[in-house]
């Protein structure tokens, strides 16, 4: 079919031509998500309508108070809804209301499992009284292999970041032992301390976690890496000189830094991949074998000391790496439960109660504080269960509302008087693709310059995923991509094929056919004005399965299928 009238079929979903690169919207109703002028496709940012929180001075942080008995999570939901109403009735900011099924359903799947769900599910979703059905629904997700499997990746493309350092050090290893972790429900500073501390082979039992430190090895990586991820601060802006926004010094950062000053790394991750041998991590009270941490320039030889806090007393022949993670990870530390639970929120909400999430600090507040301290102190409370956290905030009616906005709210964005509608990651996008359409022909390449059959492999979901890949630190809120990604997805071989269509029955009638494109690609039923303008596109044209490969081309490069509202 060509552009021309892949057009006009647009025109009969919408009522109206959109420009050619922006994702065509299939309903009547335009997405919520708005244009900012000059910039493609970026959702219109606002401003706080209520003032700020007052900042602290200096940027030592109290101990968190932690609880004796965690809440329930209705209780930790209902708690939610306290704080943001509070906040909203303040600013004299409306709150939408609650989405319909079709809408929590599509986000929570893709929120919580990294994919659109599979057409049984919202049938049944669709078709169900029971007043727990969204409980339920949380509680099937977060005990299924697609959590598991969505949260590994989500924590291995923050833990692995490819450069060329690391280019031949595996990633899968550790892909497949957070999977296992998260499947498991193992606690988040069990999690945490392992990736942390952990010694030996790539090849061994803990390899995933010994992956970590393989791929971030450096003093600069493993610290910048470590306080950013666990610590929810970018200690890196110290690396150089004094931070120029807080008041941390640059000696603070190699004091940080310190703590990883024993690890070694037996190997080159190049050679080792071309020789199939792996690589080995190990932590020595004295020198060690192996290769020691690079220096960048400009590194500080100063005793270990934690980040706002005293310098412990270690033992010579003590893990340097397991003094960090103890203090790390124990309930009441200033830094650990706060940064998991403002990164989690930020995941479900498109931004976290403090933004950029990475970027904790008393010029940077939190919009509700209290809030943050108190999800963090139950989170610590209940042990550091993920599921509990997660559990909690999908049963929220914080996070229930509908993405549509109403008069008086259009200008919030940063009080959740509604939801954020959020861009697919490249991750979410590939899967929702081939829950649609099929999983396509497998692809193996392999990093050059590495010897045929072994190394790296790189399949066709990590080729899709760099090429839609953006900065990590880009808002969920702002479409990132741009022509040749629009393109892609236009043109792709499989797009416009309806044989390629998951479940799809030659012996359908064409209003089971559109109903089934609809249900598996946008989790939803037709309109009846829909159902009516697709049955006459597809009675003028006398091949029906072409004219069905148009629908599922359209549907697929709509905004609806492409944003989670």
């Amino acid at each position: 079919m060509t552009l021309h009238h892949r057009k006009l079929l647009a025109s009969v979903l919408t009522g109206a031509l959109l420009t050619c690169f922006v994702t065509l919207a299939v309903a009547g109703e335009a997405p919520t998500a708005k244009a900012k002028k000059g910039k493609f496709g970026k959702v219109a940012k606002a401003v706080d309508p209520a003032p700020a929180p007052a900042k602290s001075t200096g940027e030592v942080k109290p101990p968190l108070q932690v609880p004796a008995q965690a809440l329930s999570e209705r209780e930790l939901a209902r708690l939610i809804d306290q704080h943001i109403d509070q906040r909203l009735a303040a600013a004299k900011i409306p709150a939408s209301p609650r989405s319909d099924d079709v809408e929590f359903l599509r986000r929570i799947y893709l929120d919580l499992a990294g994919v659109i769900p599979p057409v049984e599910v919202v049938k049944a979703m669709l078709d169900s009284t029971d007043p727990n059905r969204r409980h339920k629904l949380i509680d099937d997700i977060l005990n299924s292999d697609r959590y598991a499997f969505h949260m590994a990746d989500l924590w291995s493309t923050r833990l692995f970041q490819r450069i060329n350092d690391n280019r031949a050090v595996p990633k899968q290893p550790l892909q497949d032992w957070l999977k296992e972790s998260f499947a498991r429900n193992d606690s988040w500073h069990q999690i945490v301390t392992t990736l942390l501390t952990a010694t030996g082979g790539t090849d061994d039992p803990n390899a995933g976690a010994t992956i970590y430190t393989a791929a971030n090895f450096g003093l600069d990586k493993l610290t910048n890496t470590t306080t950013r991820l666990f610590m929810g601060v970018r200690l890196e802006c110290a690396q150089c000189h004094n931070h120029p926004f807080t008041n941390y010094k640059q000696t603070d950062y190699w004091h940080m830094a310190a703590f990883f000053s024993k690890v070694r790394l037996q190997g080159n991750p190049a050679a080792n991949a071309k020789n199939a041998t792996p690589l080995t991590v190990t932590e020595s009270g004295k020198v060690g074998r192996g290769k020691a941490p690079p220096m960048p320039e400009g590194a500080k030889a100063l005793a270990p000391k934690f980040l706002n806090g005293p310098a412990p007393t270690i033992a010579p022949e003590a893990s340097l790496r397991e003094v960090l993670a103890k203090w790390l990870t124990t309930k009441d530390n200033p830094f650990f439960a706060r940064a998991t639970v403002n990164r989690v929120w930020g995941q479900m909400f498109g931004r976290g109660l403090v933004n950029p999430v990475d970027d904790m600090h008393d010029d940077n507040p939190p919009t509700h504080p209290e809030l943050l301290d108190a999800l963090a102190g139950h989170f610590a409370a209940a042990n550091f269960d993920l599921k509990y956290l997660y559990r909690a905030i999908a049963l929220s009616e914080t996070y229930q509302r509908t993405s549509k906005t109403l008069a008086g709210n259009e200008k919030d964005d940063t009080l959740y008087s509604h939801m954020a509608v959020k861009v697919m990651t490249p991750e979410q996008l590939f899967d929702s693709l081939n829950a649609v359409l099929g999983s396509p022909r497998a692809i193996d390449r392999k990093l050059p310059g590495l010897a045929a059959g072994k190394g790296v492999g790189i399949d066709g979901r990590t080729l899709f995923v760099n090429f839609f890949a953006v900065d990590e630190n880009a808002d969920v809120t702002e479409y990132q991509q741009g022509i040749p990604q629009a393109l892609k997805l236009m043109n792709g071989a499989r797009t416009g094929k309806l044989p390629t269509l998951a479940g799809f029955n030659p012996s359908w009638t064409p209003s089971q056919v559109i109903e089934h494109i609809y249900l598996t690609a946008l989790s939803r039923r037709p309109t009846a004005q829909e159902m009516s303008r697709l049955l006459q596109y597809v009675s003028r044209d006398s091949d029906r399965t072409s004219a069905y490969g148009d629908i599922l081309w359209a549907v697929i490069n709509s905004s609806e299928f492409t944003l989670v509202r």
